[in-house]
């Protein structure tokens, strides 16, 4: 991606080296990342590894944590990629006639306070809408590339446009409303709602693409690529069939890898916020 003279968004806050007393449990965070990302991809609750964390002072990560000139690249790029979802969400909601609120978004190490409860890195990036504020340890991008084999700026900026797409769904009133349908449906039901929600959260993610791309001239050659080999990756049926050897599909709650790709790429190439109703398509059609 074309970045270079891109500004940096105010609204992070930065708590790597903090630490709230969690921290993956035997093992340590890269024994578990690949696990915890069965979780996360499959609509696991956040904070659900926590039973699996043990404990350690404060003081003592803050004291062990020096972050990598790495660490401090995708720092400052993920800064960069939430100001461009600032820019671009401002200007489509304007469109709409409403007007847009960014989130917050918190860089973490080990583990971190949300509005939702505790969470450690384990569980990947999250959006939480009783902050409006999505959380990421970027260790998280280094998985996504050694062990996911999923790397590449667009797909790191992927990640973070598809929690903001959550974000444009709880401003819009969707994310709670499925969130109140999915508690009062059966399991395989409400999998099913979590899917159509991931999905277009996937597709939020491709129009910001789009309109980045349109203000900033961000694209360059294989960028989409690296964001639909990312999608295909994290697909329900892909990670299950890494870690199990097989797909249950009625405990799919994100999609599968074909599902991801194409609203993904739906919303990459349209850009039309109006088109991503994932809601009203029969779930076969999905």
């Amino acid at each position: 991606m074309r970045l270079d003279g891109r500004r940096s968004s105010s609204n992070v806050d930065d708590r790597r080296g903090r630490r709230t007393g969690l921290v993956a449990g035997a093992g340590g965070i890269g024994g578990l990342i690949i696990t915890a990302l069965i979780i996360w991809i499959s609509g696991g609750n956040p904070l659900s590894v926590l039973n699996n964390a043990g404990s350690i002072t404060g003081n003592q990560m803050a004291q062990n944590y020096v972050p990598t000139e790495q660490e401090e690249r995708y720092a400052e790029f993920a800064k960069v990629i939430l100001a461009g979802t600032e820019d671009v969400w401002t200007e489509e909601f304007r469109k709409i006639g409403r007007t847009y609120e960014p989130p917050k978004m918190v860089l973490f190490t080990g583990s971190v306070n949300s509005g939702c409860g505790n969470a450690t890195s384990a569980v990947g990036p999250f959006y939480c809408s009783a902050d409006k504020t999505l959380y990421i340890d970027l260790s998280f991008f280094e998985q996504m590339e050694k062990q996911m084999g999923a790397g590449g700026d667009f797909a790191f900026a992927y990640v973070i446009a598809h929690e903001v797409g959550h974000h444009v769904q709880n401003l819009l009133g969707t994310l709670d409303q499925a969130h109140q349908e999915m508690a009062r449906l059966p399991e395989v039901e409400s999998n099913k709602l979590s899917v159509r929600t991931e999905l277009q959260a996937d597709y939020y993610a491709g129009v910001w693409a789009y309109h980045d791309n349109r203000l900033f001239n961000s694209l360059e050659p294989g960028d989409i690529e690296e964001g639909l080999n990312a999608a295909s990756k994290i697909g329900d049926d892909y990670l299950q069939k890494q870690a199990q050897g097989y797909a249950v599909p009625e405990t799919f709650n994100h999609g599968r890898s074909d599902q991801r790709v194409r609203w993904l790429e739906l919303g990459a190439r349209t850009g039309d916020i109006s088109r991503g109703d994932t809601f009203t398509p029969s779930y076969s059609s999905l």
